[in-house]
């Protein structure tokens, strides 16, 4: 797919107007421009793209090559992997799964500034992948709120695995928005000269957005482990009840074990042991001690 920035304006272009054009964006697979040297004989760009693993920029000699994983937010999604070559006439889009052709199109029917211009359309084209982020952030601190109140509720089934998952994402979302940083710190330092001064402070812009987006999802892994805290307290809470009333049981049982032990012994001249009301004796004075022991724990406010 081809494109001509003219006079503000994005149209769409055949491949002989895009060579010719001296502001112009294009798509190709990133297989065909590994494989197609003639392809990278037109723009001057002789280096190939290796496989995408996360978001960076780089600045060259004569163009700037940036890759970018975007991460998936549906639980088993795939990731939008692209890359981009940047010289002064041209933005090069390789993408392999037409998620980037989609983006454009998406620009391209959409309302435009005036006196648009190629740097404005990467701009724009880099923000349409972060439009909805702050409210999957959102999404994220409220299914972090559910755990906690499921927490608190003593309904915290598969904790671990729910909060790991969590976890993970909001770890994996923060490192990419710390690469889009270095990504728009790289663009706005404009080693080869290709922006104007407006161009940078919108790159500028862009590199505050992610770390405004970084900052907000650092604070939902502070939450996530504060979370994870208030649910180790409640183990320990729960654990130290269990401990209680092991130790109240045993408290009260021990002067009964007492006795047990103190009249099963095998002496031969114990007085109790012909008395007729030894047996009913015994039993009044171990329920007296069950009895009196509770009043007592309960008294103390023991449970």
């Amino acid at each position: 797919m081809y494109y001509n920035v003219v006079n503000g304006e994005i149209y769409k272009s055949d491949e002989q107007n895009f060579w010719n054009c001296n502001s112009g964006i294009c798509i190709f697979k990133l297989s065909e421009w590994n494989e197609d040297h003639k392809l990278r004989e037109k723009t001057g760009i002789w280096h190939k793209t290796d496989q995408i693993h996360f978001c960076k920029m780089e600045t060259h000699m004569n163009y700037m090559f940036g890759t970018f994983r975007i991460p998936s937010k549906i639980k088993g999604g795939r990731d939008i992997i692209f890359a981009l070559y940047i010289t002064p006439k041209r933005i090069i889009i390789l993408d392999d799964d037409g998620e980037t052709q989609e983006a454009v199109k998406k620009l391209v029917a959409g309302p435009l500034r005036k006196n648009y211009t190629l740097w404005r359309f990467l701009y724009d084209f880099l923000l349409l992948f972060i439009n909805e982020d702050l409210i999957f952030l959102e999404k994220l601190e409220r299914n972090i709120a559910v755990i906690e109140e499921d927490v608190l509720d003593c309904r915290a089934e598969k904790f671990s695995y729910r909060m790991l998952h969590l976890k993970r994402l909001i770890t994996r979302f923060y490192h990419y928005y710390i690469q889009l940083k270095v990504v728009g710190d790289e663009l706005s330092a404009d080693e080869n000269n290709y922006f104007h001064d407006r161009d940078i402070k919108m790159f500028d812009m862009f590199s505050d957005k992610m770390e405004r987006l970084a900052d907000e999802t650092q604070l939902l892994r502070e939450y996530a482990m504060q979370v994870q805290d208030v649910y180790q307290a409640e183990i320990e809470i729960r654990q130290n009840d269990v401990m209680k009333v092991l130790t109240i049981v045993t408290t009260i049982f021990l002067p009964l074990t007492l006795i047990a032990g103190w009249y099963g012994m095998n002496f031969e001249y114990i007085p109790e042991l012909r008395y007729k009301y030894s047996y009913p004796v015994v039993i009044f004075i171990s329920v007296l001690i069950v009895f009196a022991s509770l009043w007592y724990f309960k008294k103390k406010r023991f449970w």
